[in-house]
């Protein structure tokens, strides 16, 4: 009987964490300011106006290895290609806030 009950536990702690949705480091609500403020020029909606196929979008994210918040601030950080670098002018802490909302609303879809 002990077993069976430690299985059935096991069962749901495995249930609940795997169907959470994952929580981001950052503070996305802070992130959405410093977004609005510095990326939506360009980023607008999620979208990308220099290279219409790199967007912000879960699908674009995903395709292009941008899929984490490590990812993000390393680009947001040192910049790349047409993207400037933004490490002299947010600190790491407003970088990881702004990696943290772009995830978080490309899960929602924009």
């Amino acid at each position: 009987m002990k077993r069976l009950l430690s299985i059935v536990l096991l069962a749901i702690a495995i249930l609940t964490v795997a169907f959470v949705p994952p929580a981001f480091a950052g503070d996305a609500a802070n992130g959405a300011k410093i977004f609005s403020a510095n990326c939506a020029a360009c980023h607008a909606g999620g979208n990308n106006v220099i290279m219409a196929n790199k967007t912000l979008k879960k699908d674009a994210l995903d395709q292009y290895a941008m899929n984490s918040i490590e990812a993000i601030t390393a680009q947001v950080t040192k910049g790349k290609n047409a993207m400037p670098a933004f490490g002299g002018r947010l600190s790491d802490a407003q970088i990881e806030d702004v990696a943290t909302y772009v995830l978080e609303q490309a899960e929602k879809g924009w």
